[in-house]
Parts: C-alpha cells; sequence; structure tokens
C-alpha cells in the first residue's frame, strides 16, 4: 500500500491516471476548452498599431 501512494505522485502515476478512460475523457474536455479558450482570447486582442512599423505610403508617379 505504501509503494502505492508514493507511486501515484510521480509524473509517471500522474501521466498513467489521466490515461484511463474515465479521466482521459475529462483531461480532453479540459483540453479542448483551454485551447479554445486562449485563441478566443488571443483572437480578440486590439493589436498595437505601431506608426514607424507600417509599411510606406505609396508614391504618386512623377507627372
Amino acid at each position: 500500500m505504501q509503494n502505492q501512494s508514493n507511486q501515484s505522485l510521480s509524473f509517471g502515476g500522474l501521466l498513467r491516471w489521466a490515461t484511463r478512460p474515465p479521466q482521459a475523457y475529462v483531461v480532453y474536455f479540459l483540453c479542448v476548452v483551454l485551447v479554445g479558450g486562449a485563441s478566443f482570447y488571443l483572437g480578440t486582442m486590439k493589436p498595437n498599431r505601431h506608426p514607424g512599423l507600417a509599411p510606406p505610403p505609396a508614391s504618386t508617379p512623377a507627372k
């Protein structure tokens, strides 16, 4: 029993726990929500418009 509790505290034990069927569905759902939320948040951010970084205006042709 003592070896089992030490084994579950390691990264491999956590990975083994998270890949079993009931927990795997929850872990997958959380990852989808996190990625979707992050992409929505980043998509709604306004980009900084720096005047020095904009492309130069088009020049008019000489007459």
